[in-house]
């Protein structure tokens, strides 16, 4: 079972039943900013949507396949999420990727969240690197990659699909020495 990390005033744990209204509640809260850039984040999300997602993120997790944890401030109120994924076990790298709520958007927590789960992937998984990748525009998200250490490689052409139209994306990446 993965623990629950904590940094300041933030802490991530796996999503697990129960979560389901908190994760509906600050999805409806941000779809202007957040569909954006993830997909998933739609207009029409849905509260079965929530349940959903959540459901599926233990199975996910047991197979080694995608990590994902909802960012809670201390008094437990749901501010996002962050996750791992595409694990590459025999090149020992990852993507990493975050939201966060609108209402608490500005104030660390994507950034705290980040370093968080960064730390989770090397000393519990064992990677050696990971990569974040921002669309070109996508400022805020590069500016989190940067807060949290993360060094910035390039710029990937047409390296993100996002409602059929190919994006470039910013490539930042950490090593356990950046933490």
């Amino acid at each position: 079972m993965t623990p629950e990390l904590t940094e300041g005033s933030i802490l991530i744990r796996p999503f697990r039943q129960g979560d389901e209204d908190a994760l509906y509640e600050a999805v409806r809260e941000s779809i202007a900013e957040v569909s954006v850039w993830l997909p998933w984040c739609h207009q029409d999300y849905s509260i079965e949507e929530s349940r959903e997602f959540i459901s599926s993120r233990e199975i996910a997790s047991q197979g080694g396949e995608w990590h994902s944890f909802g960012i809670f401030a201390k008094d437990s109120k749901f501010l996002g999420g962050v996750g791992i994924n595409f694990i590459n076990h025999v090149h020992q790298i990852a993507n990493l990727g975050y939201w966060v709520r609108t209402s608490a958007a500005g104030h660390g927590v994507a950034t705290a969240a980040t370093r968080l789960a960064a730390r989770f992937a090397f000393e519990q998984i064992g990677l050696q690197r990971i990569e974040i990748v921002a669309a070109l525009d996508n400022i805020a998200s590069q500016r989190v990659a940067e807060k949290s250490g993360a060094k910035r490689e390039g710029v990937l052409r047409k390296r993100l699909l996002i409602r059929g139209e190919s994006l470039d994306a910013v490539l930042f990446s950490l090593v356990p020495e950046d933490l």
